[in-house]
């Protein structure tokens, strides 16, 4: 991973540069694309290991398809430098190239960007994005780029081989299709289910109507509904005939506490504001999150939501602020950098730096292992705001 290290360092200090020619594609992949890719462990000289111009259905072709034993395993399609990638036509066609010809990943870049798709999602092309990483200091602010160069890595050559990639992929998404699966039993109980959790309570007293409702109460307190990653009129008749569904009042008082606070004026943010257009990992990390908060004292903590991020209180005091970009998540907790005991390496003093939330210490999450190591922390802040640090 060194050589890409240095390949970043080396992309990143003549970046303004390159921005001041208005690199077309075939430059941006000689002075950017091709390099990283050498630093990745793919020989582009190779064509056991590179094939270029990949040919698709349709006679056109990608820029690269990368081998693993003689087999593509990730196609790569380059854009000029100054290209922001978000054209949809483009994005369906490449994730479309990848599905037509068996091959799970695929990449879209424009050397400083890097978007990467799992093509064999059954959802728009937009939403099959994994994650994405962006060499440019002003994108990832903070980040390292030992950090930066960790999340490229996991489409090297050599964890390629390892299925690194595949068992993220696998997992992220299977997550993202059970929780919403599970919305949806959980909001709205089957019978089954119903009669399954009044044999397991040991009490035949209890009603379905009375378990139907306490579910959905249990559901809307602690579980972050599945959303998906566009906003509209259709998602927004979604959330109204979800919290229709709630048919106690009870149950309705719950939701609305979940979404805004209890006796606050309703925000005009919701939780789709903040995930809207985001990768699907950063999506399931922020999930993990907000269940992890909400656990720490259930029913007692409150999520709201502002333009910027999304704060957990006890009371009304605030112990996490939660800003979601494409590449990490920002966490802002209130702790002082220079009292913890090896801090870990993407914690930052941000006491005398602009930021989004409130408190001095921030985390730049990027993956489920930062918040294993990331869950003390977290636990210290709402501690310290309860009295009880110990």
């Amino acid at each position: 991973m060194d050589k890409l290290v240095r390949a970043i360092e080396d992309i990143r200090a003549k970046l303004d540069g390159l921005r001041k020619r208005s690199l077309k594609e075939t430059p941006t992949r000689t002075i950017i694309i091709d390099p990283l890719l050498e630093a990745l462990g793919y020989d582009v000289r190779d064509p056991d290991e590179v094939q270029l111009e990949y040919p698709t259905v349709d006679g056109k072709s990608v820029d690269y398809a990368l081998l693993i034993n003689g087999k593509p395993v990730l196609l790569v399609e380059a854009k000029p430098l100054d290209d922001p990638l978000n054209d949809v036509k483009g994005i369906t066609q490449v994730v479309g190239y990848a599905a037509n010809a068996g091959i799970v990943w695929c990449i879209l870049t424009n050397g400083v960007v890097w978007k990467v798709y799992r093509s064999v999602e059954e959802c728009p092309a937009p939403d099959k994005l994994m994650f994405e990483v962006s060499l440019d200091t002003r994108d990832h602010e903070g980040l390292s780029v030992e950090q930066i160069a960790s999340q490229m890595w996991r489409f090297s050559r050599e964890d390629m081989a390892k299925g690194t990639l595949d068992a993220i992929g696998e997992q992220t998404f299977t997550d993202s299709k059970v929780r919403k699966a599970l919305d949806g039993i959980m909001r709205d109980a089957p019978r089954v289910l119903l009669n399954l959790v009044r044999s397991a309570s040991d009490d035949g007293g209890l009603s379905p109507r009375r378990i139907k409702e306490s579910l959905a109460r249990i559901w809307a307190q602690g579980a972050t509904t599945p959303q998906s990653t566009t906003s509209g009129p259709t998602q927004r008749r979604n959330l109204n005939e979800q919290g229709l569904s709630l048919r106690s009042q009870g149950a309705r008082r719950a939701w609305a506490t979940r979404r805004a606070g209890a006796g606050r004026t309703p925000s005009p943010y919701s939780e789709s504001h903040h995930t809207a257009g985001k990768p699907r990992e950063i999506v399931e990390l922020y999930r993990a999150i907000d269940r992890l908060c909400l656990s720490l004292k259930p029913g007692d903590i409150q999520r709201r939501y502002t333009k910027m991020t999304i704060n957990y209180l006890h009371g009304k005091a605030i112990f996490c602020c939660v800003h979601l970009q494409k590449g990490d998540i920002r966490v802002c907790l209130k702790l002082k950098h220079s009292r913890l005991v090896n801090p870990p390496s993407f914690a930052r003093d941000v006491s005398n730096l602009g930021h989004f939330g409130v408190g001095d210490l921030q985390l730049a999450l990027s993956n489920m292992a930062q918040l294993e190591e990331a869950k003390p922390l977290i636990h210290q802040s709402l501690e310290g705001q309860l009295g009880t640090v110990r």
